[in-house]
């Protein structure tokens, strides 16, 4: 809640700061919309996208139609924006992660531009992150050893001029997990 305690605040200011507060709460989604039902919905989606409806209602308690409903409505709000198959990465040979962390002198539109067409080309870099302090970007890969780095190092500082990259080799995943945690707090 805003309160104005300024007596000398004209109602023109306060109709602007009505409208600029309008503007920060738009970027916000409406909690409201999403109450311990579409909590339960979700933990069981995050757990498991291929329930069918009826497992889905029977977990959550709730009639088929209405879940059916309510998985709709997340998925047309952008809540849900998707449904995939987690795969075992080593099992399929890519058992090394690695943290790629890089600092870049340049970070005109135009290099952005090039950086993020050369990492979106790279199936193997699997997050991407712009940071905060003193690395500019830090990337996620998941490949088979070193030197498969090694070949997506050579990759991708021939696209893109980059000051400095680095990396560390996740020697022990602790925890890795998808899900989004649904409490309020």
């Amino acid at each position: 809640m805003i309160l104005c305690t300024h007596s000398h605040v004209s109602a023109e200011n306060m109709s602007q700061i009505s409208i600029d507060f309008q503007e920060f709460w738009d970027d916000y989604p409406d909690m409201s919309l999403i109450d311990e039902i579409d909590r339960r919905i979700l933990g069981e989606l995050q757990r498991d996208a291929t329930l069918s409806a009826d497992q889905l209602s029977e977990r959550v308690n709730l009639s088929r139609n209405a879940c059916w409903r309510r998985v709709r409505r997340l998925e047309d709000d952008g809540i849900i924006s998707g449904r995939v198959a987690l795969v075992d990465a080593e099992k399929l040979g890519l058992g090394l992660s690695v943290m790629i962390l890089i600092r870049t002198k340049n970070h005109d539109p135009e290099w952005l531009d090039g950086f993020r067409k050369a990492v979106a080309a790279m199936p193997e870099i699997t997050g991407v992150y712009r940071m905060t302090g003193d690395l500019d970007y830090v990337l996620r890969a998941r490949i088979a050893d070193v030197k498969a780095y090694d070949r997506l190092y050579q990759r991708l500082i021939a696209k893109v001029p980059l000051a400095d990259v680095s990396a560390s080799f996740v020697m022990e995943e602790i925890k890795d997990t998808t899900v989004v945690p649904l409490e309020i707090r």
